[in-house]
């Protein structure tokens, strides 16, 4: 994948809650032109512990009930802040960290040999396509959503790496959340149940304990 099109993270740079947006891996965000190529330097961001108390990882994790053996694709992994939890939760199972810039993936290569979790894989994909490479019980996409251009197109196609069975988490930033992204850069909840109604998709469940973010988990109608 190209800088041009990669995924949004909001993520607070200091207790004064200083935000930075990463860019989106399904699409070109012309107005963040953040270098992420400096993987390490960004770890420190993505990674911050002062994360935790509101992106609430390990709630997030229990929520999506996931099988020991289950197969996970993170589109938008970074440096592995969800992927490398997932990867404790499905121990017999495989987690995909996608990204589009080619230094998180290699760094996320890395961090997985580094800390010896072999059911990691770190996955280069296009702005338009996650290029998995078999289907997954479950696709989770973090501050992501509002940065994907010609999302019904998107996510239709997407369909067709979900196993029987499968779903697609979306976390993103409230219209009234304090921190995140510009205002003008989100989208509501309520559309993005239309949109992913348009593309085939039914809501199965919505979690509220997030502080900042909606937490939406769909499955392909029907299914």
């Amino acid at each position: 994948m190209t800088r041009a099109a990669c995924l949004a993270v909001a993520l607070v740079l200091s207790a004064g809650a200083a935000m930075l947006e990463r860019p989106s891996a399904a699409q070109p965000p012309h107005t963040h032109q953040h270098s992420f190529g400096d993987a390490e330097k960004w770890s420190q961001v993505f990674d911050d512990p002062k994360r935790d108390a509101w992106q609430k990882p390990h709630e997030v994790i229990q929520a999506l009930a996931l099988k020991p053996d289950a197969a996970v694709a993170d589109i938008g992994a970074g440096t592995g802040y969800f992927a490398v939890r997932l990867a404790h939760v499905v121990p017999n199972g495989r987690v995909y960290g996608v990204d589009t810039e080619l230094e998180m993936v290699k760094y996320l290569g890395e961090r997985a040999k580094h800390e010896k979790l072999s059911n990691v894989t770190a996955v280069t994909g296009a702005r338009d396509d996650p290029r998995l490479p078999e289907k997954v019980d479950l696709v989770l996409l973090v501050d992501v959503y509002h940065h994907i251009e010609g999302r019904e197109r998107y996510f239709r196609k997407l369909m067709g790496s979900l196993k029987a069975g499968g779903s697609i988490a979306i976390i993103d930033f409230r219209l009234d959340s304090p921190q995140g992204p510009p205002k003008s850069a989100r989208i509501a909840p309520d559309r993005v149940k239309a949109e992913l109604k348009a593309a085939g998709y039914s809501l199965a469940r919505e979690h509220t304990f997030l502080a900042y973010q909606y937490f939406l988990i769909f499955r392909p109608t029907g299914s």
